[in-house]
């Protein structure tokens, strides 16, 4: 994904809920949905160098991670009433998720944004880079 091709958020929303459909409680899809679209529209607005997405399930856990190829990692803030609907998505990953995280890929080469829920199934799903 590039960070032009906004429209690929909704090809990635699209994936994943075709993933979880009958895979996963439908609280938790919902939940996933929202989050990735947050983690993958941070990192398409944030940088020049795209995105990838990765979806893993078991039989208790999804995570989703977004790898970007930029090493400053992102930091959660309140914004203000004059930010319109911007600045919120780090706050809905720590409100939703049960346990989120920024792991660093080394140097400058960037870093994994991830997040975890409850109610994962038995399946193994990772998107191609767009």
């Amino acid at each position: 994904m590039r960070r032009a091709d906004l429209k690929a958020v909704g090809e990635v929303r699209k994936a994943l809920r075709e993933l979880l459909r009958h895979r996963c409680r439908g609280d938790a899809a919902d939940v996933a949905e929202l989050l990735t679209t947050e983690l993958v529209t941070n990192a398409l607005v944030h940088t020049d160098q795209g995105a990838e997405v990765f979806a893993g399930l078991t039989a208790t856990r999804l995570r989703v991670e977004v790898r970007d190829y930029v090493a400053r990692h992102p930091r959660p803030f309140v914004p203000t009433a004059d930010d319109g609907t911007h600045g919120r998505g780090l706050v809905l990953i720590q409100a939703l998720a049960d346990t989120w995280g920024v792991d660093s890929l080394g140097g400058t080469t960037g870093k994994v944004v991830w997040f975890e829920i409850d109610g994962g199934a038995d399946a193994t799903w990772a998107a191609e880079p767009a």
